[in-house]
């Protein structure tokens, strides 16, 4: 048995409760004002079964002065019947709530026609289907009950035609009512669109982490539910004046909290108000709008809500009783600084529908988080094949790869003749050089390349230049010491007079030119090899004087290079305080 929700909508007392009642022998109607003025105030709620299929109603006000009211309960809602009364006809709400149907991009829905019994419907069923030519119509009379068996058929070949919401999607829980009931605290009901919710879920408001303790679904305690259903569930860690209608339970870590975004108005964008009030779900929220283009606009929310690219949302004007769809283009847009970047910005989004699509998000950002980009709305599978750099989580589009290649040689370079002696330039400033988000992004960028390596955290031209001449001059005099006594390291004065400051005694142990034993002794590279092969003529164990006239040198030396050895795991200490080989 599969679970549906759908929505009433039409001018005020045309009807719409009386025809769920009748549907579903429940009182959508919850406060005793609305039954005593015969007036849907607020949203009701009602089921039945229909067919084969759980049927849930979402009751809306009709008054126009409840059009906020109405949106919020159409606006998470897949389906909606369009009631007009036989005696009443085509009214000025109806087309306003018609609007608001075709801005939020409702395309599933059945015009029904009331009070049959009180004239013939003939007339107002041709004035509907005018409005609305490809719905399906039915007349009905819910004091009789004529015509609701052909209604039912009706609702039920409607559902059935509905699209399957998918199980595994990313829960954005629009809240319609929140109250307090004794002994369990916190409850919000709405309509899941999508997704599966669970009892011991973990769920974010904003940043604010809340958890779910219980569920109940048309009136009975579930442990799962999956959209599209209507939903009451109990929450942890949350008061009741806390959250309200237009709070979004979601996900944790699957939307992205917008406050701006960009988007194609169906309609003129020069007919917009500076300030409307944004619909999505069951929220109201109160924007800014700059035009870009003819029909695109940036909007600046009063407070941020979770968006993806694709959403289709409503502007509405209070004022003028106007409403205008919009899509969602997107939810990160780039800030517009210079002169022109609102031109240049709305021809960039020309060809951009709204249906996500990782190349071209990938294309027009040049870098994104992954995450981000799944969060944005595109499908997991596909970010996961886009052709892209891939380091620390971020994506780096094939195309800025060239330029950015150049842009890093053109640094090491600057770096390397700058600093000769300090040649290669680190990694972390070589990715702030670029720009680039990652650290890891900028050694993908060497893949495929051989002027430039990482080493040693570094960025390096793969065939160094060479060291400079003077220093080239002062390694060669030191060789030529080592090379007559090869653990006679030379001292601070020698090497001053070399011109070896530590520095330059850097750059040549980094070379791998000389190597370091310990501080300020300086010998040549394999000194460690012949250091051990040296002291393998020794007996088993020797003492530091027997090891350092082995080895023809001082204590200045001997000291640090049997401690370099034995850092090494070359030699151990024995229990006597004398060495021996490993």
């Amino acid at each position: 048995m599969r679970t549906h929700v759908v929505a009433t909508a039409g001018h005020v007392d045309h009807g719409k409760s009386t025809l769920v009642r009748a549907l579903t022998g429940m009182e959508p109607d919850r406060y005793a004002e609305e039954r005593r003025r015969g007036m849907t105030l607020d949203l009701g709620f009602a089921w039945a079964r229909i067919g084969e299929d759980s049927v849930a109603f979402v009751d809306v006000p009709g008054h126009e002065r409840f059009v906020t009211t109405m949106l919020a309960g159409v606006g998470p809602v897949p389906a909606v019947l369009l009631v007009v009364a036989a005696d009443g006809g085509w009214m000025p709400q109806t087309a306003e709530h018609a609007e608001a149907l075709a801005a939020l991009g409702v395309r599933h829905g059945l015009l029904v026609v009331t009070r049959s019994d009180l004239l013939e419907p003939e007339l107002a069923l041709a004035e509907a289907r005018e409005q609305l030519p490809d719905w399906p119509a039915v007349a009905v009379s819910g004091a009789t009950g004529a015509g609701l068996d052909e209604l039912r058929t009706a609702l039920h070949a409607l559902v059935r035609g509905l699209p399957e919401p998918d199980p595994a999607a990313p829960v954005r829980f629009w809240v319609d009512r929140a109250f307090t009931v004794r002994g369990a605290g916190t409850v919000v009901t709405g309509t899941l669109a999508e997704g599966t919710l669970s009892r011991e879920d973990e769920l974010v408001l904003g940043d604010r982490r809340i958890g779910v303790r219980g569920l109940e679904s048309l009136g009975e305690t579930v442990r799962t539910a999956r959209g599209v259903t209507r939903v009451a569930a109990n929450l942890r860690g949350i008061g009741v004046d806390e959250i309200g209608r237009g709070a979004a339970l979601c996900t944790p870590g699957a939307w992205l909290t917008v406050s701006e975004l960009d988007g194609r108005v169906h309609g003129s964008a020069a007919d917009l108000p500076r300030a409307p009030i944004l619909h999505i779900g069951s929220a109201a929220v109160s924007v800014r709008v700059r035009p870009l283009g003819e029909d695109v606009v940036r909007l600046r929310l009063d407070r941020p809500l979770p968006l993806r690219i694709g959403d289709r949302v409503v502007l509405r004007d209070p004022g003028r009783r106007a409403v205008t769809g919009l899509t969602v283009l997107d939810v990160r847009p780039p800030q517009l600084r210079r002169r022109g970047a609102a031109r240049a910005r709305a021809a960039e989004l020309a060809a951009v529908t709204g249906a996500p699509d990782a190349a071209d998000e990938l294309r027009r950002r040049g870098t994104v988080r992954a995450a981000d980009l799944v969060a944005m709305g595109v499908p997991a599978a596909a970010v996961e094949a886009v052709s892209a750099l891939r380091g620390g989580g971020w994506l780096l589009a094939p195309a800025r790869v060239p330029a950015l290649v150049e842009a890093l040689r053109a640094a090491v370079t600057a770096h390397d003749r700058a600093d000769p002696l300090d040649p290669g330039l680190p990694i972390e400033a070589a990715r702030h050089a670029l720009g680039l988000p990652h650290p890891a992004l900028v050694a993908e960028l060497l893949t495929g390349q051989d002027t430039l390596v990482a080493r040693d955290g570094r960025i390096r031209r793969a065939i160094d230049a060479g060291l400079p001449d003077a220093l080239r001059t002062a390694l060669d005099a030191v060789r030529s010491d080592l090379a007559v006594a090869p653990f006679a390291a030379p001292d601070a004065e020698r090497l001053a007079d070399l011109g070896l400051g530590p520095k330059q005694v850097a750059t040549l142990v980094r070379a791998g030119e000389l190597s370091t034993v310990g501080d300020g002794v300086l010998l040549l590279p394999d000194a460690e090899d012949r250091a051990v092969e040296i002291l393998r003529g020794l007996p088993e164990t020797f003492t530091l004087s027997e090891a350092r006239e082995a080895l023809g040198t001082t204590r200045r030396v001997a000291v640090p290079l049997l401690e370099h050895l034995a850092r090494r795991r070359r030699t151990v200490r024995t229990d006597d305080g004398r060495h021996r080989l490993r």
